[in-house]
């Protein structure tokens, strides 16, 4: 007999609908929702709008292309990147009212891909494909478009090019891992002998020995439970990853680990930002928006030498009689609109670390309506770590890296 046929499937397995009985938590195939999407397309019914997304995963799944070594997969999720930008990106340059609908929208799909992908917490590679894909492109135009021009200096050019490359240097840095807390040996001790030492004796054998249990004496705690228990008692245990995890450390549902000092869950790196990554994040933010505007204001300085650069942006007359210069200029508007998006980032870290407060702990603040929140909810102090501007700061620029990696599950670069 072929015990093969019977042997149960692996938790990790991709299942579809014949072994959906077996173990219905590990069907992944959507096909409820399939059905009934078909069904729907074929009577001409409209959608619903809780069937969309599981439909769009279901197709993205099946879309997936096989490289030629190995059975590694590339995920579609990196290919709206690589194809949608530099597509919608010329196709703005073709006239001013399709580059304002266009970057108009560009942002508010971003959007809405985020709280799709949010609501699932699931790990994707379109928001970091996205950012490199950006930062590759505008590279590319600004050597096969601005250069050609002649308004560059050889300087500047290198400048752009440091820029470019001290960005990438520091996001790999800042890939290299948050900080994990990973279990130490007196917690996995505790937990595997906690329930095998200490047990009361059964009352029909206490009875029996003449001995009344409510007046038994209070067994002394174990080295090692004092320790967890005091360990439990400054940051708490994780419920999902079942270890005693340190003071303002936090587990993220989408890395699926507890984080030291957890700050958030960082979408354009699809990486947790904690203890081990902190500096090194902030440090691409500012590498990032310095290079940026660096590069807007040389390739405004090119397309619109007339104007300033505080008004070439929103007024410059004659740049859509070229089509190479409404390319530069529509490029120039787009990593406008991501810089503005990232210096609103870089703003509240930066607040963050002067009240000595992460965006974790903020954010449950808020929600808990305990702490004092000054306009817009920008600045939040809960008054528990804060020790001043100049202490909080040297706190956070001497805050150590000496911390756990993590398997290499939740290490990997993308």
């Amino acid at each position: 007999m072929k015990w093969e046929k019977f042997k149960p499937p692996e938790p990790d397995d991709a299942m579809c609908c014949f072994e959906c009985d077996l173990d219905p938590h590990g069907c992944c195939c959507d096909c409820d929702d399939l059905d009934e999407a078909c069904s729907r397309c074929l009577k001409g019914e409209p959608q619903k709008p809780d069937c969309v997304l599981p439909v769009f995963g279901a197709v993205m799944d099946w879309l997936r292309l096989r490289l030629l070594s190995g059975d590694r997969r590339v995920e579609m999720s990196t290919v709206p990147a690589l194809v949608l930008l530099p597509m919608l990106l010329r196709l703005a340059a073709l006239h001013f009212l399709l580059g304002l609908v266009i970057l108009t929208a560009l942002p508010g799909l971003v959007l809405w891909y985020y709280y799709a992908t949010h609501r699932k917490k699931g790990r994707t590679l379109f928001f970091l494909s996205l950012a490199l894909f950006s930062l590759a492109y505008m590279y590319f135009l600004f050597i096969t478009e601005i250069l050609p021009r002649g308004d560059v200096s050889h300087l500047q050019l290198v400048t752009v090019t440091t820029g470019l490359v001290l960005t990438l240097i520091s996001l790999v840095r800042t890939k290299r891992g948050p900080g994990f807390v990973q279990p130490s040996l007196a917690d996995t001790h505790s937990t595997s002998t906690s329930t095998n030492h200490y047990q009361l004796p059964d009352k029909d054998s206490a009875s029996q020995n003449g001995v009344d249990q409510s007046v038994l004496p209070a067994l002394p705690a174990r080295p090692v439970e004092q320790q967890t228990q005091s360990l439990t008692a400054k940051g708490g245990r994780c419920p999902l990853c079942k270890v005693v995890r340190p003071p303002r450390a936090g587990h993220c549902r989408i890395c699926g680990g507890c984080v030291q000092r957890l700050d958030h869950h960082c979408i354009w790196i699809n990486s947790c930002v904690g203890q081990a990554n902190h500096r090194s994040f902030l440090l691409t933010l500012l590498l990032f928006l310095l290079t940026s505007l660096y590069g807007v204001s040389l390739v405004l300085r090119s397309v619109c030498p007339q104007q300033s650069l505080l008004t070439a942006l929103l007024y410059c007359p004659g740049v859509y009689s070229q089509y190479s210069s409404a390319l530069c200029f529509t490029c120039a508007w787009y990593s406008s609109i991501v810089t503005a998006g990232l210096l609103n980032l870089l703003v509240l870290q930066l607040i963050n670390i002067s009240y000595n407060v992460t965006e974790r702990e903020a954010q449950l603040a808020l929600r808990r309506k305990n702490v004092q929140s000054h306009p817009c909810g920008l600045v939040v102090d809960t008054g528990v770590y804060s020790r001043g501007f100049c202490q909080n700061w040297a706190e956070f620029l001497a805050m150590g890296e000496s911390v756990n990696r993590p398997s290499s599950i939740l290490t990997d670069l993308v």
